[in-house]
């Protein structure tokens, strides 16, 4: 079930009932899928020169939101994740904003998710760096998600940490006693103060009725492809796949997703124009990068990632050129190269 359709099909009741909640960055997402893959976002004319085939597509929008787009991009991601990877054991720390954060959050969306990143980062590094943990400089790969499996409004941030630091005087890589990494209550604590620390020094006041007690995970996952990967789905193409869209009767959708506590599907049901909003408020702000990489794994530490890996004895592959797959002839099956692109709305004579 393509969620352009449903645009089409919800998008007047969904106007009526949100477009004073509308953000600029919603109605450019909105605008984008609606018009994916079709005469109004341009045309890709291939040509095949094998027997001069010639072809015309309409163009993708390119919308990272989009569910039809962005594969091509995730793959890429994915593959230069990959080059980084060490032989060792690799944990996954989860940072949650409190309910009470939320409508901040909401209003305030680009300082405050900025923060969640730049703050988790910053705890995991000082408690890499304390001698009672690791005593060394840690890498970590952190991940905005804003949506619950059920997509509800859920800022959180996951950071895959791989189990160790480099300590640079020494050149020497320590790791772990055990499949433990850091106290997550300990993570918690520190988290809170500095994130509200940040909140007042960015200019914004925390609401009234903050809890004490923040929510930290740390947990173990073993080798550090399978997180990546998982990661990697909800980078680019939105936060619902198409295939995850069930049903579409009476003015009512359902989509399916996997329940987190007994990992069964589970379904929900809502009106259109509801089921809309439930996608686009996980809109980033423009220009809002969701992954970002900490540590020895930063672009601007690859010394220091070259030491880990020298350290570690890691064989390092450059990552293959993955082109972007090419459309074959329907004649000759010879793989088509684009001749020219046109604008929006322009039709082949």
């Amino acid at each position: 079930m393509k969620l352009a359709a449903l645009i089409q099909r919800y998008e007047p009741q969904f106007t009526a009932k949100y477009q004073y909640r509308m953000r600029p960055e919603h109605r450019r997402a909105l605008h984008a899928i609606k018009r994916c893959r079709t005469p109004d976002s341009g045309t890709v004319q291939w040509h095949c020169r094998v027997c001069d085939e010639q072809l015309h597509q309409p163009r993708s929008c390119g919308h990272r939101s989009c569910p039809q787009c962005q594969n091509h991009e995730t793959t890429q991601w994915l593959a230069r994740q990959q080059t980084k990877l060490l032989p060792a054991d690799y944990f996954m720390v989860t940072f949650t904003l409190p309910q009470a954060l939320r409508s901040l959050a909401w209003r305030h969306p680009k300082p405050v998710y900025r923060l969640l990143l730049a703050t988790a980062a910053s705890t995991l590094k000082d408690f890499g760096l304390n001698p009672q943990w690791l005593g060394g400089q840690i890498g970590m790969t952190t991940v905005l998600h804003t949506h619950s499996r059920r997509l509800d409004y859920h800022p959180h941030c996951h950071v895959i940490v791989p189990g160790g630091a480099v300590d640079t005087g020494r050149k020497q890589w320590k790791k772990p006693r055990s499949k433990y990494l850091f106290n997550g209550m300990a993570l918690a604590k520190v988290f809170r103060a500095r994130f509200l620390q940040a909140l007042k020094t960015e200019g914004l006041s925390p609401p009234v009725g903050v809890p004490d007690q923040w929510v930290a995970h740390c947990k173990y996952i073993g080798k550090g492809q399978p997180a990546l990967a998982y990661l990697s789905r909800y980078l680019y193409r939105g936060v619902l796949g198409e295939r995850h869209i069930v049903a579409d009767s009476d003015g009512q959708v359902t989509f399916q997703y996997t329940d987190s506590a007994t990992g069964h599907p589970r379904y929900r049901t809502l009106p259109g124009e509801d089921f809309l909003w439930l996608l686009l408020q996980h809109v980033l702000p423009k220009g809002f990068r969701r992954v970002r990489d900490y540590g020895f794994l930063h672009g601007n530490a690859k010394p220091l990632l070259r030491l880990v890996q020298w350290t570690l004895r890691v064989i390092v592959a450059p990552p293959p050129n993955r082109p972007r797959p090419a459309i074959p002839c329907p004649n000759c099956r010879t793989p088509m190269q684009v001749a020219r692109t046109f604008g929006p709305a322009w039709l082949p004579g």
